[in-house]
């Protein structure tokens, strides 16, 4: 199970932080770009930045968090460099998180999960995120498909954006939000693919911009490991999130993209490999140290 896997290589590394591939060809120093494609194959410079740091950044981060928008924006080449990126993490044995928020419902939503966690996947992902707002009929596919091939989904329950609140924090009838309600919803679809390190193969996207709302679904999801995204540059901290994992300080993995990839632009060097590395090692000490592990 990719949910065991994902639970031992945090623990292995003492790191819950994924390292987040969003990666943007204005990211890239210009001299490095120049080598490997440039303006006139942004898909084959991005491959390049994004191989160097997986190979750089492996003994620090134990799970790499791709987001597809910024590979589906460059068309063909794009989605080329996406799906070697992937193989390029699965080969230095990153645990591997697709971030495409797919959701539908019937054969479509079956066609998007059989992309990246059926048998045979060309986008062969650990695990998926996807939009449980379709309901029950939109998330089966990709839980039977994680039945069959062990791999996981991040469903979102409440996300980082300031605007997620307009419909995520909206009181039902019991004087409960509805993220409650779906943070339920999805924590008893995930019931019965729980392992033996304790947590199920559907995990929950929580944004880690709120930490008191974190807190309270941690409560909620015993069983449930939760993706962080939101720290570094949209504003969470390390101290925010305790409360987001277990009592062992397990059970949750924070995303951490721009601060890590572009650490090289806040440092004023080319050396984007050794700058994402004294990022990431001093992300791994201030999680370290909120989660009592100093």
């Amino acid at each position: 199970m990719q949910i065991d896997r994902l639970a031992r290589a945090v623990r292995d590394t003492g790191n819950p932080s994924a390292l987040g591939l969003d990666t943007r060809f204005e990211y890239i120093p210009a001299l490095f770009a120049g080598k490997h494609g440039g303006e006139h194959d942004r898909a084959e410079a991005i491959y390049a930045f994004n191989a160097e740091l997986l190979r750089g950044l492996r003994d620090i981060i134990p799970c790499v968090k791709i987001q597809a928008a910024c590979y589906e924006m460059l068309g063909a080449d794009g989605m080329d460099c996406m799906e070697r990126s992937i193989a390029e993490a699965r080969r230095l044995d990153f645990v591997v998180i697709v971030d495409a928020k797919r959701g539908d419902i019937g054969a479509t939503a079956a066609a998007y999960s059989a992309a990246y966690l059926g048998p045979g996947a060309p986008y062969e992902a650990d695990f998926l995120t996807v939009n449980p707002y379709f309901g029950q009929d939109g998330v089966q596919p990709f839980i039977e498909d994680c039945e069959r091939t062990g791999r996981g989904i991040f469903a979102l329950v409440k996300t980082s954006n300031p605007s997620g609140r307009e419909f995520q924090d909206l009181i039902v009838e019991d004087g409960r939000p509805l993220y409650e309600h779906v943070a339920e919803r999805v924590s008893s679809w995930g019931a019965a693919s729980v392992s033996v390190e304790g947590y199920s193969s559907v995990g929950a996207v929580v944004g880690a911009t709120y930490p008191v709302q974190g807190a309270r679904l941690r409560k909620l999801m015993p069983h449930t490991f939760f993706l962080l995204p939101g720290y570094g540059a949209q504003g969470a901290a390390a101290a925010d999130l305790a409360g987001c994992f277990d009592e062992s300080g397990g059970g949750a993995i924070v995303a951490a993209s721009r601060s890590i990839i572009c650490a090289h632009q806040k440092a004023g060097t080319g050396d984007f490999v050794g700058a994402a590395r004294s990022e990431a090692a001093r992300m791994r000490s201030e999680l370290s140290s909120a989660l009592g592990n100093a």
